[in-house]
């Protein structure tokens, strides 16, 4: 019996996306893009209505495209930029935000690992609609070993393994997959670019998480999946020198969740402004007027516009770095993406509550669907623990020692 679960590979692209040339033209696009989707964003996530239509419109739009290089016909954004329209279109809906969060990573990871004919193959491709999802992450295991490989058998390059929380994946054309191979010295790591219609691939929509409910987070199976050499990005020796791959994943990822907090603030001021009473012992006429309130709007507001400016600085020194990757400067950036995702979480989350406990009991009902805010941003949090992020924080003032090179910082 076929496991109803099973997905069915996206469409190819029906024509070339929209050319964005320039940061501000990305801003304004994503703002006009972000009015549009905001509108149904409840719906979809009450009924966990996959975005197939927006996420087509969204590439159509060629904020898919903003990171490729100028070199490759991109746009080549700035980190503050692609931070930017994150958060932009995350503020409309979260969940459809994250889901080319990892598009972007795997341009960056070929950016820095890939071979020049890879970079034009794929930037290419990106270009021409295609989207990448991921499969890096594997559960069931107390350790982070990457038991999906990569092997060679009759002269033929074959995956195998299982991935799981896997965003994007159901709707992508390429699947970049973190695989382990074999070699002389030891196992080292790749990503490998598998095309999604690829035999032996199976994508299940099998993510029920409470939050992101549409990014399409399950599970993607390689059943010995054969593969080409030139599908194939060096991955491991991209962190053995100083690389931005990390703190451009982290930079995207503090964007989403500042962006549902600016969404759930949104919601909170219409709320108040329009459905809100006053509480009795405030002895105004709105609960726009109500001086405590008014007390824990503002709060809110500077928790999340220093989120913001972090966020900035973040991207200030992550296109430092980019520009010049030594050491120095790629641990700059990373502490300070991290310090960006350390306030972006407790403001997002802030400004999920804060929703709910200024709005009153009628902003719990169903039909307005505000949990999703604190449901997206709460799960969107657990994605990397901020309480390491402190410790490398201090790490790096207290005895100047640079934080680890990864993914995930």
């Amino acid at each position: 019996m076929t496991d109803p679960r099973i997905a069915t590979p996206a469409p190819a692209p029906r024509k070339r996306p929209h050319l964005i040339t320039s940061d501000q033209e990305a801003l304004d696009v994503a703002q006009a893009f972000a009015d549009r989707v905001r509108t149904d964003a409840s719906t979809r996530d009450a009924e966990r209505r996959l975005p197939w239509q927006e996420l087509d419109d969204f590439v159509a739009t060629g904020l898919w495209g903003i990171s490729v290089p100028k070199a490759y016909g991109g746009a080549g954004v700035s980190a503050v930029t692609l931070a930017r329209v994150t958060a932009i279109i995350a503020a409309a809906d979260g969940s459809l935000s994250q889901i080319p969060q990892n598009h972007y990573y795997s341009l960056e990871v070929l950016r820095v690992g890939g071979s020049e004919a890879q970079k034009r193959f794929f930037y290419d491709r990106a270009l021409a609609g295609e989207r990448t999802g991921n499969a890096l992450a594997e559960t069931g295991h107390k350790d982070f070993k990457r038991r999906t490989h990569l092997s060679r058998q009759d002269g033929q390059w074959r995956i195998s393994g299982t991935k799981y929380y896997c965003t994007g994946a159901i709707y992508a054309h390429w699947v970049p997959t973190l695989v382990s191979a074999e070699e002389e010295g030891g196992v080292r790591t790749y990503i490998v670019f598998v095309p999604r219609n690829a035999a032996g691939v199976t994508i299940l929509d099998d993510w029920d998480g409470f939050g992101q409910r549409v990014t399409g987070s399950g599970t993607v199976r390689f059943e010995d999946v054969a593969v080409e050499p030139e599908w194939i990005v060096p991955f491991q020796s991209s962190f053995e020198t100083a690389t931005t791959i990390g703190p451009v994943a982290q930079i995207i990822h503090a964007a989403i969740d500042l962006g549902i907090g600016e969404g759930a603030y949104r919601d909170t001021l219409e709320f108040v402004r329009q459905r809100s009473r006053p509480w009795i012992d405030a002895k105004v006429e709105t609960a726009a007027e109500d001086p405590l309130t008014l007390s824990e709007i503002g709060q809110v507001r500077v928790r999340l516009r220093a989120a913001d400016a972090l966020l900035r600085k973040a991207g200030c020194l992550v296109d430092e770095a980019m520009g010049n990757p030594t050491h120095d400067t790629v641990a700059a950036a990373s502490i300070a993406v991290a310090e960006a995702k350390i306030l972006s979480t407790k403001a997002g989350l802030l400004a999920a509550n804060k929703l709910f406990e200024l709005s009153g009991t009628s902003s719990t009902m169903a039909q307005d669907n505000y949990d999703r805010h604190w449901r997206n941003v709460r799960t969107h949090t657990l994605h990397d623990p901020v309480r390491w992020k402190y410790q490398a924080i201090g790490q790096y003032y207290l005895n100047g020692r640079r934080p680890p090179r990864h993914g995930a910082i």
